[in-house]
């Protein structure tokens, strides 16, 4: 009847209403990802032209100094993002709980400043203070400590300077969802501050944390320009590689190659989202 048809009608508006947004992703992100997976799962041949379906680019991206610079940038990723993702729910949680408006209001402006100061900048800055000849290098004489910039663990504290900030936006609004009723029963109930956080907080915040760290992750995964400004080759890291394969630095016609390594991060970026989606959903019963 009028009923079914009303029905019938609210899906075919609903789709109507999302189909820009369909074309929008299609173009920006279908477009690129089909190329990219096509480039890398094929191979032309200069002389005939012809083009055929292979393996090999994908074999050889797991292979050697690219296999290489890909562990050395999960390893970086999660470092990093464990780092960032346990100080920034210390800040957070200070930020919280302080009864000083203005002291939540300049945490959370710094920390927007600071999670989108990245690139040639960010290094310059760190070659400035923390560089051989930097400021603070050479007051606190780091040198003779074995501090050294341009490595692993100096990219660590590199990339901690803008994680840390971004971390601190994203679980802000996760810990004003905690209701306070919640840490008043368990105070009525006996419970110390220890055992509310572990019973209570950490459970219905723990897929949120997890959120931050895959967003943490995904954000040092990425990062390129700062690297290659700072470390150039010296640190192996799977965008450094990708950009030397894409430039011919190393050797020539490894484009292939280069898109095969793009492909090899976004599978583990979707393992990674795989890992979170599930508990995300479990825990917007609680805080939404």
């Amino acid at each position: 009847g009028a009923a079914g048809r009303t029905r019938r009608r609210r899906p075919a508006r609903a789709w109507l209403g999302a189909l820009p947004l369909l074309v929008f992703a299609g173009l920006c992100f279908g477009l690129p990802a089909g190329a990219l997976l096509y480039g890398a799962i094929t191979r032309t041949d200069p002389a005939s032209g012809a083009t055929e379906l292979t393996a090999e680019h994908l074999q050889r991206s797991l292979q050697g100094p690219y296999l290489t610079s890909l562990t050395g940038s999960v390893q970086l990723s999660a470092l990093t993002a464990a780092i960032a993702t346990v100080v920034g729910v210390l800040i957070a949680q200070a930020v919280v709980t302080s009864r000083r408006a203005a002291l939540r209001g300049a945490v959370l402006t710094a920390s927007g400043v600071l999670a989108n100061f990245g690139g040639v900048p960010l290094a310059f800055a760190f070659i400035a203070t923390l560089g051989i000849s930097g400021v603070v290098t050479q007051l606190g004489n780091l040198d003779a400590l074995g501090w050294n910039l341009y490595s692993f663990t100096g990219l660590t504290v590199i990339y901690l300077y803008f994680l840390i900030p971004l971390m601190v936006i994203v679980v802000v609004p996760a810990l004003d969802g905690l209701r306070p009723q919640w840490r008043e029963a368990a105070r009525n109930n006996g419970a110390t501050a220890w055992q509310f956080w572990r019973y209570v907080g950490l459970p219905v915040l723990a897929p949120s944390l997890l959120g931050g760290f895959v967003l943490l992750f995904g954000s040092a995964f990425a990062a390129h320009a700062t690297a290659a400004a700072l470390v150039g080759g010296s640190v192996p890291l799977v965008t450094l590689k990708i950009a030397d394969a894409l430039s011919g630095n190393v050797l020539v016609g490894q484009e292939n190659v280069a898109l095969a390594l793009s492909l090899d991060m976004i599978v583990i970026a979707g393992l990674v989202m795989a890992v979170y989606l599930p508990l995300q959903r479990r825990s917007s019963r609680w805080l939404h």
